[in-house]
């Protein structure tokens, strides 16, 4: 009995940067943002320029559809939002960096740069809603969201993976 426990738990253990599981989830996490530009897959914005017409019409309706949800989200509960994420990263930063919780720290990991691509995903919409909201300009604006979005990934992953490796560093040679 004792052996399935400990086997569970090392299987989900709280040290998140030597867990296969947490650096799964890294990469599952900036593949889907990366992915996912505004709502509206990656793959529908290079079929609707490679083809236009009616992939073209589906892309921009898409657009219109989630800019216009992204939009009335952050100005019905913007500010309760942005108040309420700021509390709990800043919770976990103080937990991870001053208390040196393992696990708040992968987590402040995370969801740092996904503040930054959330603010970057508000800022877009309100462009496409300004009027890049068709054609070449649609486009230009959704492949450069894209772009800036793995360029934060790239930076994250590579904080997060030098500072993953620093703590189990660090862990092993305490516990040595």
């Amino acid at each position: 009995m004792v052996d399935w426990y400990r086997t569970v738990f090392e299987l989900i253990d709280m040290r998140s940067f030597s867990n296969l599981w947490f650096w799964i989830s890294v990469a599952v996490l900036w593949s889907s943002t990366s992915h996912w530009v505004l709502g509206v897959p990656y793959d529908s914005i290079q079929r609707a320029k490679r083809h236009g017409g009616t992939h073209l019409d589906d892309l921009e309706t898409l657009a219109r559809i989630n800019v216009n949800r992204l939009l009335y989200i952050a100005d019905t509960a913007g500010l309760w939002l942005v108040g309420l994420t700021a509390a709990f990263v800043s919770g976990l930063i103080v937990l991870g960096f001053v208390y040196r919780m393992e696990f708040a720290q992968a987590l402040a990991c995370l969801l740092v740069p996904m503040c930054l691509v959330g603010a970057l995903t508000i800022r877009t919409a309100r462009r496409i809603a300004a009027g890049e909201n068709t054609g070449q300009a649609l486009f230009r604006r959704l492949s450069r969201h894209r772009m800036t979005t793995q360029g934060i990934g790239m930076v994250a992953i590579f904080i997060t993976s030098m500072w993953g490796m620093w703590q189990n560093l660090h862990i092993g040679v305490i516990n040595h």
